[in-house]
């Protein structure tokens, strides 16, 4: 799969998703450093590369609608996490990656888990 690592994830964890076959490009060797999330997301989209960001605002379904991205993925850690967090996260998110396709979903990993999202439904109109 198709991976950018946004500029708050440790890259250190590179090697562990290389390792088990994505293809990975950050945002900062791409000089998208404290770019807008509208802009991270949307080059994310032009590349058809999954977003894995610790950044929670990419979990506002409204704002960031995963149906029209190769997937969404937030990794929940402590406040000052360590490396083996980010190590228990990543690898949860790879065992993840080889059972379920995350294109065009919403995926909260914390820990050893993972909560999957879709898309919002539009609300139907009202016939009052």
């Amino acid at each position: 799969m198709k991976i950018k690592l946004d500029e708050n994830v440790d890259l250190r964890v590179v090697p562990r998703l290389q390792v088990a076959g994505h293809d990975v490009a950050t945002v900062p060797e791409q000089g998208l450093s404290s770019a807008p999330d509208v802009r991270v997301i949307e080059v994310c989209r032009s590349e058809e590369r999954c977003l894995i960001t610790a950044d929670r605002g990419f979990g506002n379904r409204s704002r960031f609608d995963p149906a029209i991205y190769a997937g969404i993925v937030i990794i929940r850690l402590p406040g000052q996490p360590s490396f083996a967090s980010w190590c228990e996260a990543i690898d949860t998110l790879i065992a993840g990656l080889e059972q379920a396709d995350v294109t065009g979903k919403l995926w909260v990993v914390q820990g050893s888990r993972i909560q999957q999202y879709q898309a919002l439904e539009p609300e139907e109109p009202r016939n009052d």
